[in-house]
């Protein structure tokens, strides 16, 4: 249930048991002074009639009886034990006010005219139910106003946070601060205890506080790979022409595998920058997945078994398909252990190997730069999968980060076709 509904539903709720208390106290005044008029005219005249009825005075009339057989059971049990009493009762099939008293061990009794107090009590019933019900609705119809008001609201908020965890770091909930109210009126509603606080706005704009400062946060690293990687890259170059000039034997070998792994982490942080920055636009061209994939592991280098159990046309640009393949296995070889698998079922590369498998914290998440899970994954810097991750996003292809049937990091890629 929404929120909306369920303080819709709290405010009826409430309403309704406000309403039947009221209605209640209500009923309860009204009846004991309207029936208390009506009880107080019959012993006055159940007064008069033990008067004359002692002075020997007939006591024969209309409403003044001796001993009557209508005389409700409870009263006359009253009267027995020599107790005056009143009671509603019927005398002829219509409703009457008894008043007893005893009389020569006999109840004298005086009776008056009920039907028209019942039907005014009824009639105060009436009123008083169809009052409730009219505010009940009026403030149910209040409450599904503001209920409304705060849900929307509420929602407006959600789906920009679910906007910018999706990666869309410009969206604002841009809500109203309501500052712009007379000092006056202000002032007026602060002595009544009331300033105008908001917590629905506070929470947006919290929101909107946190995602500029997301925002700047992220930008700031980005500028700082772009410039880094741009910064290493002309001194770069120029110690590798310089180790070129070095005599031939094990320290020039290690000194060109230290720097090709420095110019390709390099290339990685050049790559990654314009990814962040949008740079990247694909070529797309009509190819047979199955031949495309066994050419990309092919190049590699690298050991992996390729499995084409459907073979699709796709639409997609070969040289990012590539490099997305050509880091997945290579991190398949580098974090996990042979062998290593890639299979081809229509639109869908899954590529597995029989390792540990991924951390908890990246299926969960992702996978982070310059993060390889736990240290017994072996050596990178978190580049590759963010690579991957990033140029399948430009292809619009779906990955997933899962464990192996049987063990093992599995990832599937998830081509458009058609």
């Amino acid at each position: 249930m929404s929120l909306r509904w369920q303080i819709a539903l709290t405010v009826t709720a409430v309403s309704c048991v406000v309403a039947a208390v009221l209605g209640v106290l209500v009923h309860n005044v009204v009846a004991r002074q309207t029936v208390g008029e009506v009880r107080g005219k019959v012993h006055q005249e159940l007064d008069g009639a033990l008067a004359a009825y002692e002075y020997g005075t007939s006591t024969r009339g209309d409403k003044v009886v001796l001993d009557p057989p209508e005389l409700p059971g409870p009263l006359r049990e009253s009267v027995g034990r020599g107790e005056w009493g009143s009671m509603v009762g019927e005398r002829r099939g219509q409703p009457v006010m008894w008043a007893a008293a005893p009389a020569d061990g006999r109840p004298l009794a005086v009776w008056s005219p009920y039907g028209d107090t019942r039907d005014r009590l009824a009639a105060i019933d009436t009123a008083i139910l169809g009052s409730a019900f009219l505010a009940a609705g009026l403030v149910t119809l209040a409450g599904i106003f503001l209920a409304t008001g705060i849900s929307r609201r509420l929602s407006s908020t959600a789906q920009v946070a679910r906007r910018i965890s999706d990666g869309d770091l410009d969206a604002r909930v841009g809500m109203p601060s309501g500052r712009g109210r007379p000092e006056g009126r202000r002032r007026g509603l602060g002595r009544l205890g009331w300033r105008g606080r908001d917590e629905v706005r506070d929470v947006a704009g919290a929101l909107d506080s946190m995602a500029a400062s997301l925002q700047s946060r992220l930008e700031t690293e980005k500028r700082f790979t772009a410039d880094v990687a741009h910064e290493l890259r002309t001194p770069l170059t120029g110690m590798i022409a310089a180790a070129g000039l070095l005599p031939e034997g094990r320290p020039k070998e290690m000194i060109n595998d230290r720097l090709q792994a420095l110019r390709s982490l390099t290339e990685d942080l050049l790559e990654i920058s314009r990814l962040d920055a949008g740079a990247e636009h694909p070529e797309l061209a009509p190819c047979a997945l199955g031949p495309l994939v066994e050419r990309a592991v092919r190049a590699t280098g690298l050991e992996a078994e390729v499995r084409v159990v459907r073979d699709v046309e796709v639409e997609t640009d070969r040289r990012r398909l590539d490099r997305i393949i050509a880091n997945l296995i290579t991190n398949a070889h580098r974090h996990g252990r042979p062998p290593v698998v890639v299979t081809v079922d229509g639109p869908v590369i899954e590529v597995l190997d029989h390792g540990d498998g991924y951390p908890a914290e990246l299926i969960a998440h992702g996978p982070q730069r310059f993060r390889t899970g736990d240290p017994g994954r072996g050596k990178g810097h978190g580049l590759g999968l963010t690579i991957a991750l990033g140029q399948a996003q430009v292809l619009g292809v779906g990955v997933e980060f899962t464990h192996g049937p049987e063990g093992g990091a599995r990832t599937a890629l998830r081509l458009p076709s058609g």
